[in-house]
């Protein structure tokens, strides 16, 4: 099992094209922890503004009626992939996963499969 700085390190360096990475309390919309934030973009004020997001989904699939839960979230920008993973299980809950992937170098697929395995190694 992984903690929170180990399981951030990990995303950064066994994803390809990762620029940076947190875990966010979207209950509060605090990061819990960050690795790889620039003076070009702050990732504790993407965790904050990405709350939002999963707060609008959550909504959203409330009026719907959807019982379904969102495993991730994708965002594309012209240059990077915004990947927001909701933890699952008890210890998860309310906590995500949040990697920014620079478009030009990452696999999709492969960031998603790798960030699922890291949350399965991830103890919060």
């Amino acid at each position: 099992m992984a903690n929170t700085e180990t399981a951030l390190k990990e995303a950064l360096a066994s994803i390809e094209g990762a620029m940076g990475a947190a875990l966010v309390d979207y209950t509060s919309g605090m990061a819990l922890g960050t690795i790889g934030s620039s003076k070009s973009f702050d990732l504790n004020v993407a965790a904050a503004g990405n709350t939002d997001v999963i707060r609008a989904k959550m909504r959203t699939m409330e009026h719907l009626g959807l019982k379904a839960e969102i495993e991730d979230i994708l965002i594309t920008l012209t240059d990077q992939y915004h990947l927001i993973r909701l933890l699952s299980g008890r210890s998860g809950n309310g906590l995500f996963l949040y990697l920014v992937l620079d478009a030009k170098r990452a696999n999709l697929a492969m960031a998603r499969h790798q960030l699922r395995r890291i949350e399965g190694e991830l103890e919060v």
